[in-house]
């Protein structure tokens, strides 16, 4: 990946050689990973730069993008002979970062003047490289994970791999070690990572019964002294959701008198027994981890299979008609207000994205006993007149109360008077609920 980008540089802006460094895991050193043009070799004297030292080290140090037409001259250069017999002349540095962190520098050198506008140019390149780098280098480890857990090879204990991210850290253990789960892991060693970045001066595990506790204190930049609270939600945002999808919580307790943050992350070790088995087809990549998400948060077994024959009296979760055409038990996913299509009789119920984990269990648990979910599903319009009826229609059609009025040829305070009953016994507050509910449920 950085070699392309290193070529196209070259390639593009006619550059003498273009070379990308990345950070190492102890953020002390710049190795470099892609170098094209005049050089290509990835060893030699600029092979590994220290953070701080030379232009390289400074970009990733200071976070300053740097640009130069007068390279011979500047006082950071190694060798000056070298830049005048390769007649190089402009240079351009860029840090790669993510968030507050720097994970590399681009740095760019010409035979030619370089216009500052190039600058703008890198910005936008450094960002979307920054962010490609960064899912990749994540990508790695996960498959360098899942690797070694195929292999069958032992796998470092958690309280290791915290050390390699928190050196300086004052690592405590507390409790009896023992394997966890790679989601778990997984999310532990993330939170280690921000950590790092972050100055952590202080870090305990505790390995308790039925639960595994990191606590970490931090001392905030000081600039977010004064919004010691919205600080934290920010730098932490990606967790609490992350967290309760594997039943845990994540905590950030501000110490506003000494501008202190504590960080705690518990995750169940041991989860809950096992709940009924479904299955889960939806015709999207993101509803179908959305409503995993929700199994799982339900304290379901989501069981894959390899073809949709498999487990056909499991109950299936979807919204793919061929899916559910080809199961004995079928909870309709409902995923758009629009109407529903036709669906196979072995749909017994219907849910959305909206409905929580214990209604979901709740469902399941129902259709498994072969009956309809809601048990009250239709009952809503029965109560509705005719009249009624018409109106909530052309409410969905988006007609305002004088319009509907003018087409039924009645006062608008009947029309008026006519939706709060609809509303009443629908059991919404306002109108729009009420079309929600009419067109995400097919009645219209």
């Amino acid at each position: 990946m950085v070699r392309r980008a290193t070529d196209g540089l070259v390639e593009a802006f006619d550059c003498a050689f273009a070379r990308i460094w990345l950070m190492e895991p102890d953020g002390q050193f710049l190795r470099l990973v892609a170098s094209s043009g005049l050089y290509t070799r990835l060893d030699g004297s600029f092979a590994r730069v220290p953070l701080g030292a030379f232009k390289v080290g400074k970009i990733a140090q200071n976070r300053i993008p740097f640009l130069s037409n007068n390279l011979a001259n500047e006082a950071w250069v190694k060798d000056r002979d070298w830049a005048i017999a390769n007649q190089i002349t402009g240079f351009a540095g860029y840090p790669l970062a993510i968030g507050d962190r720097v994970i590399g520098v681009l740095a760019v050198f010409s035979h030619r003047p370089l216009s500052p506008e190039f600058l703008e140019v890198l910005q936008s390149l450094c960002t979307t490289l920054a962010v490609m780098i960064n899912a990749g280098q994540r990508q790695r480890q996960e498959e360098r994970a899942i690797a070694a857990l195929r292999s069958g090879s032992p796998t470092p204990l958690l309280s290791e791999q915290i050390a390699q991210w928190l050196p300086p850290t004052r690592l405590s253990l507390v409790g009896t070690e023992r394997v966890l789960s790679p989601a778990i892991a997984c999310l532990f060693l993330r939170l280690a990572e921000v950590l790092h970045g972050l100055s952590c001066t202080y870090c305990r595990l505790s390995y308790e019964p039925h639960q595994v506790i990191l606590e970490a204190m931090i001392a905030p930049p000081s600039f977010a002294a004064h919004r010691l609270q919205d600080w934290s939600e920010e730098a932490f945002g990606e967790f609490p959701l992350a967290a309760a999808c594997l039943r845990g919580t994540l905590q950030l307790l501000p110490n506003l008198s000494q501008n202190v943050l504590q960080v705690v992350l518990q995750l169940p070790d041991a989860g809950a027994a096992a709940g009924p088995a479904v299955r889960v087809v939806c015709t999207r990549a993101i509803v179908q981890l959305a409503l995993t998400q929700l199994a799982v948060l339900a304290g379901l077994s989501v069981v894959p299979s390899t073809s949709l024959a498999d487990g056909a009296d499991l109950p299936l979760l979807t919204d793919d008609l061929a899916a559910a055409a080809q199961a004995r038990r079928v909870l309709w996913l409902q995923t758009q207000a629009q109407p529903l299509p036709t669906l196979p009789a072995a749909v017994l119920g219907r849910i959305d994205l909206d409905i929580t984990p214990t209604q979901l269990r709740q469902a399941v648990e129902t259709v498994l006993q072969d009956r309809p979910w809601p048990p009250t599903l239709g009952e809503e319009l029965k109560g509705l007149s005719e009249r009624e009826r018409e109106i909530l229609g052309l409410l969905v059609q988006g007609l305002r109360d004088r319009d509907i009025a003018d087409r039924l040829i009645l006062s608008e305070s009947t029309i008026k008077f006519h939706l709060n009953n609809v509303l009443s016994k629908l059991q919404v507050q306002t109108r729009y609920q009420a079309i929600y509910q009419a067109t995400r449920n097919g009645w219209i």
